[in-house]
């Protein structure tokens, strides 16, 4: 049985679609299909029914489903088993301007005989999968919830609590205001095209959002920070949010305002997740790196996206 087709079949099961399990595996469409084909056709049963929105098992898939994990599983654990020093650990920090790679930037700082491999994947639930897949070691995610509910193989501790800054143009209302409040924002429009439906940071957001009456517009192309600060920099109504510690390069003659939110103070919460049973070298020293920088706030003057 070839073992790329058993991947193939689990992140189609994963996924629901055959092109978002292309996207996750780094392959065409056409490259799973064929996998699939393959696979169905050495166990001589159809695995998946073909619907408008995507594929969903058959008896047969799903009965094959676990044994499937099961295999991938034992192909990670006889990899770990070899695995050097001189490995990469794989870290995906979601977007490479983000919080989450400056903290692994500063961890490498102090580790600098540790080699490290960045990735960046879609949103927390594709980091999951990637690491019960085995294609990622660890990664840093906004949980919804306890990541041990999704999986109990897997672990996770907090990172980060980030706080937001506004982004605004010089010729905007707000862009002479040093501090603003949550409350400050209702009468303008957010304009964040780079945020991907389903993802934990569109229901961050979107809590935001209603929590204080902003109004979140995530339509139109998203062409990448760059264009977005252009457009924000030209715009007397628009606004937009960046984490504290994003790393944002501003476009030439473009003159922009950054201004952190308090009173409540909007926190993202950072947390890093990884498999139980990986045994990279790299890893505990990553681990015990975020732990030990990590500071609870104070809840008394904070938004949190939960209770």
């Amino acid at each position: 049985m070839n073992l790329e087709s058993v991947r193939a079949f689990v992140a189609v099961a994963e996924e629901g679609q055959f092109r978002h399990a292309a996207a996750r595996l780094g392959l065409t469409q056409q490259a799973v299909s064929k996998r699939i084909a393959t696979l169905e056709s050495s166990l001589d049963v159809t695995l998946f029914r073909r619907v408008p929105t995507g594929a969903v098992l058959t008896t047969h898939g799903e009965s094959f489903l676990p044994h499937a994990r099961a295999v991938l599983m034992a192909v990670r654990q006889a990899v770990a088993s070899v695995r050097t020093a001189g490995e990469p650990l794989r870290v995906d920090v979601l977007r490479s301007h983000l919080a989450s790679a400056e903290i692994l930037r500063e961890f490498h700082r102090t580790h600098q005989d540790a080699p490290l491999e960045t990735v960046t994947l879609a949103k927390a639930d594709a980091a999951v999968r990637a690491l019960l897949d085995g294609e990622i070691d660890v990664a840093f995610a906004y949980l919804r919830s306890p990541v041990e509910e999704r999986d109990p193989l897997l672990k996770s501790t907090p990172v980060h609590f980030e706080g937001l800054d506004v982004v605004v143009g010089a010729q905007h209302p707000l862009a002479r205001t040093e501090r603003l409040r949550p409350a400050d924002l209702t009468p303008f429009t957010a304009w964040m095209p780079g945020i991907v439906s389903g993802s934990e940071w569109a229901e961050f957001y979107r809590e935001f959002g209603e929590a204080f009456s902003v109004t979140m517009d995530s339509s139109g192309p998203n062409f990448g920070p760059e264009s977005l600060l252009e457009t924000i920099a030209a715009s007397s109504s628009l606004i937009t949010f960046v984490g504290h510690r994003t790393r944002l390069t501003w476009p030439e003659d473009e003159s922009l305002h950054r201004i952190p939110l308090v009173d409540p103070a909007p926190l993202y919460p950072w947390s890093l997740i990884w498999h139980s049973h990986n045994r990279h070298p790299g890893l505990p020293d990553l681990v015990s790196y975020v732990r030990s920088g990590f500071e609870p706030p104070d809840r008394t003057s904070v938004w949190l996206p939960y209770k």
